[in-house]
């Protein structure tokens, strides 16, 4: 399962996992009632027949999304070996300008979310094996009128290292990736003026997240894995 996966790295996460070598027979695609996650539904779903493509809308800046979901898994049959939490939200502010419900937002979306997830994930006993947290650099180290979003990427990699200790008896990998710029449409709310075509693509990290869940990943486990051009 991939959450915010109508664009971006989501997107490209889907349309890599898809693929044959991969060897996933089913695939949920989260996020938000839109067309572009219909339209990125069909399009992974013509990549190979043999993977079946689920879409399931949800909106997990909603904290009852998460209960939702499970209740879509269960009643399709569906169990999960594998979590890919992406989905972000950021409105920047310094914390002059800032709104609490926006810093409230950006941390249901970007921390609570994924902690719900989890949990419900655990406690519906699905197989996992694979959770990859998506965090940023920006959690390592801030940046002015970055607040809201620094703040809970840094939440999100201390989160991953507690799992990481907590599942590790489970047989559960807890994987951790910390992109830097990447042209997605949250890197543009954060940095409008930047040029897209000079940085990072959604499609390097979707590689880094493939072989990170494959048996040569196994060999670059890292408390917290940073991933820039």
């Amino acid at each position: 399962m991939i959450t915010g996966a109508s664009r971006g790295i989501g997107l490209e996460t889907a349309k890599s996992l898809a693929l044959p070598e991969s060897g996933f027979s089913k695939i949920v695609m989260l996020a938000r009632p839109s067309q572009e996650l219909s339209d990125g539904c069909d399009y992974v779903a013509s990549i190979n027949p043999d993977c079946e493509v689920v879409k399931l809308e949800a909106d997990l800046s909603d904290p009852a999304a998460a209960d939702h979901v499970f209740g879509v898994l269960d009643s399709q049959k569906i169990r999960l070996t594998t979590m890919v939490n992406n989905a972000g939200f950021t409105r920047p502010a310094s914390i002059n300008e800032a709104e609490l419900a926006d810093f409230q937002k950006t941390m249901q979306v970007n921390v609570y979310s994924p902690f719900q997830l989890i949990q419900g994930a655990l406690r519906h006993n699905h197989p996992l094996t694979h959770l990859i947290n998506i965090a940023s650099t920006a959690g390592i180290g801030g940046r002015s009128g970055w607040l809201t979003y620094s703040a809970s990427k840094a939440a999100v990699i201390s989160m991953s290292e507690v799992l990481r200790e907590e599942l590790k008896p489970y047989g559960i990998d807890v994987i951790c990736l910390s992109p830097g710029r990447c042209a997605t449409d949250l890197r543009k709310t954060l940095a409008p003026d930047e040029d897209p075509n000079t940085i990072m693509q959604p499609d390097e990290v979707a590689s880094v997240i493939k072989l990170m869940i494959s048996p040569l990943g196994q060999l670059l486990k890292s408390q917290n894995l940073v991933v820039r051009t």
